[in-house]
């Protein structure tokens, strides 16, 4: 099945599965200049970036609402949400230069507007008052743990906002170890929910937090400190 197929099968509509496709096409070509991504299949693009990303946003996402995806390394899971809900304002966070390059490509080809691209680490930025508990949403599926994931994005969010992240089967695993850091942090677990990955035999979990009071000030800490010395 064509991944335009795979999308509009999975409630996506026929114009928007394009947008999508412009995006795997962009995708496909910048991975041979660059490592985006060791998924290149169309079938599998579809099913395990696009329509696992959209998981971050099902039933939290509304107009208006100002998001940040930090560590969104090829986009996800920020600009398949923004593609799909086109209302939100989306800033996209991600440590390599060349990465920004080929995001800003994927923006300027679909025309997507309310969306900005910073070259930066997640704990130099999260100290940037200017970005500071400026968030409504804070999403990430980077490859790190919950713990270490919670300091570098917990500070986006203002209080009253959420941060989710999605993770693999080990997800339960990983939010015992962060109950510390989400308390410390200004946080609460507001809910864990495993689901399956369309069209694929994956179960991956969606992890919600709520902020619910100002993070300190001290947090981030310098990188490597938040990687290396996780707040258990």
């Amino acid at each position: 099945m064509s991944l335009k197929e795979i999308l509009v099968k999975n409630n996506i509509s026929q114009n928007t599965a394009e947008d999508f496709y412009k995006y795997y096409e962009l995708l496909v070509d910048w991975n041979e200049k660059i490592n985006l991504t060791a998924i290149t299949e169309e079938d599998e693009v579809a099913t395990k970036h696009f329509l696992d990303s959209l998981n971050a946003a099902r039933g939290i996402v509304t107009d208006g609402m100002k998001v940040i995806d930090v560590g969104t390394g090829a986009g996800f899971p920020g600009l398949p949400v923004k593609i799909a809900y086109p209302g939100i304002k989306l800033t996209l966070v991600d440590s390599l230069q060349k990465r920004i390059g080929f995001l800003n490509q994927v923006i300027d080809t679909l025309a997507l507007d309310g969306v900005e691209t910073i070259h930066s680490r997640a704990e130099e930025l999260g100290v940037n008052k200017q970005y500071r508990e400026k968030y409504d949403l804070c999403v990430s599926r980077a490859v790190a743990n919950l713990t270490t994931l919670c300091e570098l994005c917990m500070p986006f969010v203002k209080v009253g906002g959420l941060f989710v992240s999605l993770k693999g089967p080990k997800a339960p695993e990983e939010l015992e170890l962060a109950a510390k850091a989400i308390e410390l942090l200004g946080g609460k677990l507001e809910k864990i929910e495993t689901y399956d990955v369309s069209d694929t035999d994956l179960n991956h979990n969606i992890v919600v937090i709520k902020k619910i009071s100002h993070t300190p000030t001290k947090y981030p800490r310098k990188a490597p400190k938040p990687a290396k010395e996780p707040l258990y």
